[in-house]
Formats: structure tokens, sequence, C-alpha cells
């Protein structure tokens, strides 16, 4: 009788939080431990990595609980690594206040990964990580879909973001490594996808070149086998009417417009240092709605140092006025290192969430009535496979939409006579809208 001496595969589990750009690196990290098998057992993993956010309080929280949490249930003899945002901005209070956790590191080591776990050692390096093209990634999620980071850091300065205290100034990548990721992308069989950034529309400009993002728009229009692609991230500064016109008229690039406006009022806008006028962002935001297809997507803060009942007013006005196909709003919170942290006329944690709710509400009303125009209009879709609501729905997304972002199609029929590809486009109705979900009928295959 023969034995096999082969060691069985050791297990990985990886927890990302935040936002889409943490995603980026944690896909990074899982290519430097592409010997590991993925697995949801966290209970039995042999490496448990969480990927953090340390943007607000909530986040920070979120990114907490799941570390204690998964401690207190993971096996003895697994590592437990602790990356991202929120370990770089409080690396010497949580080296010292999480014993738990047998690796901290942050924002720099990202490619280092596979060495620090090996040598269950921590470590922090001085210059935030850039993804670039010879860092092999795990794509999670999609067999179609990829997210892909211009740059890291920014240049801005706003009143309530500590981003910059930890990520540092904007570090564009290079227009060729871009270019070479992508392909090498598509070569695998990617077709859609979403540029990322903290300031999308800076893209360059750290090079001195003050129109990255059109010229990023040409070299990816050249590449064949893209279907489709979007950019998330604008900035109202360095967002231009010529740069929606660029986006407008590309046979890749949707009618995505995604801009954080934070406020609408002229005198909160001024306190957040978010160095744009109030007739300018309304011209800009009009523009993009006034393209063909156009999808408009922002975020607010509420109850920021200084905003008066007035200025709230202000906001929600524009909010139902604008009637955005999707938006977030936040609370504003305190962060250290900040100008607005300094402030004195700070806004009541009770008024804050009164306004958060009252400015949710307009949201929830606006992003309904963006869903009821869809009923019986006819569009491109990518299938991603079954739904998890029902065995017998599949999921899927409008080609316009953001991945993971701005919801999901239920597909309940389908009047061709093949099988539903997964990861394939297709022509879809729409047939009716139950609660915040679009239910469509298969129609056409598309090429």
């Amino acid at each position: 009788m023969k034995f096999s001496t082969q060691k069985p595969q050791k297990t990985l589990h990886m927890v990302s939080l935040g936002c889409t750009k943490n995603l980026v690196d944690s896909e990074v990290m899982l290519g430097k431990l592409s010997d590991y098998k993925l697995t949801d057992d966290a209970q039995n993993a042999d490496v448990i990595i969480v990927n953090t956010c340390g943007f607000i309080d909530s986040a920070k929280e979120e990114s907490i609980n799941t570390i204690l949490n998964l401690h207190e249930e993971r096996k003895d003899e697994s590592v437990l690594v602790m990356a991202g945002c929120l370990s770089e901005r409080y690396k010497e209070e949580l080296q010292k206040e999480l014993p738990e956790i047998d690796v901290f590191t942050g924002v720099g080591d990202y490619d280092k990964i596979d060495q620090l776990v090996n040598e269950k050692r921590s470590n922090f390096t001085n210059e935030v990580f850039l993804q670039n093209e010879t860092n092999e990634r795990v794509i999670s999620g999609s067999n179609y879909h990829a997210y892909i980071k211009l740059s890291e850091g920014c240049n801005q300065i706003c009143s309530f973001c500590a981003i910059p205290s930890f990520k540092g100034k904007l570090h564009s990548r290079t227009l060729e490594s871009l270019v070479k990721e992508v392909k090498a992308l598509v070569a695998k069989g990617y077709c859609d996808f979403t540029f990322v950034s903290q300031d999308s529309s800076s893209f360059l400009r750290d090079l001195g070149i003050n129109d990255g993002l059109e010229r990023l728009i040409d070299e990816v229009e050249k590449i064949e086998g893209i279907k489709t692609a979007r950019i998330l991230y604008l900035y109202p500064s360095t967002t231009t009417l010529k740069l929606i016109d660029k986006i407008a008229d590309s046979k890749v690039f949707l009618n995505y417009f995604d801009m954080p406006l934070q406020h609408i009022s002229a005198s909160v806008l001024k306190i957040m240092k978010r160095g744009k006028g109030v007739e300018k962002l309304r011209e800009l935001m009009q523009h993009m709605k006034s393209k063909p297809n156009s999808f408009v997507r922002t975020t607010f803060i509420v109850g920021h140092p200084g905003e008066t009942q007035e200025d709230f007013e202000e906001l929600c006005s524009y909010v139902k006025e604008f009637k955005f196909d999707r938006a977030n709003v936040f609370s504003y919170s305190d962060e250290e290192g900040t100008t607005a942290f300094e402030r004195e006329d700070k806004v009541e944690q009770e008024l804050i969430d009164e306004r958060a709710e009252i400015l949710g509400e307009i949201i929830a009303s606006t992003t309904q009535e963006s869903l009821e125009n869809e009923v019986g209009k006819v569009f491109e879709v990518y299938i991603d496979g079954e739904s998890q609501e029902h065995e017998y729905l599949l999921s899927a997304r409008k080609t316009l939409w953001a991945c993971d972002i701005d919801g999901e199609i239920y597909i309940n029929d389908n009047e061709l006579e093949e099988q539903i590809e997964f990861g394939k486009m297709y022509k879809v109705k729409i047939t009716e809208l139950v609660g915040d979900k679009l239910i469509a009928t298969v129609i056409e295959k598309c090429n």
C-alpha cells in the first residue's frame, strides 16, 4: 500500500473592508499567496487576512470588530494578519492594544505579504504601495470584470479627510503600466473594467500632465477585447467639461459619472475646502446629466462643522431637484489630524443623525424613481450567475452600473433557446420593479 507524502494545501481566508480601492490591494495579496487555497471557513483557515479601512468611525469600528471576531473563532495555529489603512493610521496604538494579532502591516507591503506571513513578522514600509503590471493579482468575484487602480494618495486638502495623512500625496501609475495590466487581463478573458483612485480626475497631474484621464481613454480604446469601462471618483476641481465630453464620445467608456460632491451650499463647500464655485459645480453636474443614457452618482456629508439649517435645506432642495441615479449620505465623523476636527462650531450628534435620516429618505425616493424609469426599457446587462435570492432567478448588472455598487437585476425569463452563459453580455427587457429590484427577460445575446 502506498501513502501520499504530499502535504495538504494550506488555506487562506481574506476579508476586504471599505472601498473598491481596497479590493485591488487585497487581490494583490491574493496573488502573492496563490499557493494557498481560498476558503470561506475562517475557523479552519491557516491564514486570515483583514484588509482594513480607516476612513471614518463606522469603518474603523467595523474593522476592529471583524478582526476580533475572527480571532475568537480561529484555530490556534493559524496566522491572523491586520493590513491596510486602519493598521497604517494607528500602527503604534494597535500593536500595543491588540496582542492577539500575529502580523501587522499597513499600506506599503501588499506585495511582501507572503514573506510577512511566512516569517510571522510585522512591517510598515514608509512608501505607499502602488500597483503595477508586474504584480500578479487574483481577481475576486468575477470572471469578466476587474478594477484597475490609477494612483495612490491625494493632493486635495478637504477639511474632513485624513487620508493624505497616511496615504500621502498623489502618486500616479504610468500610462504604460496601466495599459500593460489591462492588456494582460484582456488576454485572460476580462472585458469590463472600472478605473478607480482617491481622485481619478487628477491622474498624472503629479507627473505634470493635466489631461491624464483623456489620454487614458485614448489608450484603452485601442485595446481589442474591451467591451465596457467606467471611471469612479472624479473630483470637482479637476474635472472639466472637456473630460465629460471625452467620456461621452468614447465607444468603450460608458456615460457613468461618479463625483462625490459632499455638499452644495457655498458656505459649507468653502469650509470643506472643496475648491470649486457652486455655479461651476452645478454646471458640471448638469453637463453630465445632459449626456445620452447618463448615470450620475454622488455622495454627501451632513453635519459638517459650520453647517447651518439653511445650508442643509439647500442641500435637500438640490438633491430633490437634480434626482441623482444613486447617492450616499454620510454623517460627519470627527477625524484626528483634519482641520474640521479643530473647529469649535460642531453640530450636535443628534442633529447630524436627524439630517442624515432626512436626506437618506430623499435619496431613497430619487433612487426609486431612477429604477422606475427603467421599467419597459431594453438594454444590455452582464449576467453574473445564480441569484442568492432564489434558485430560479439569475443575477445581472446593467452594463452602465458599477460592479457591486449600483444594484442587481433579477432575470426570471429567457426567450432564447440556448442556455445562458455567466459572465456574458445579453440584451434584456425590464418587465417590472419589485421593491428595489428590477425584473427582466433575456431577449438576445450580444456579440
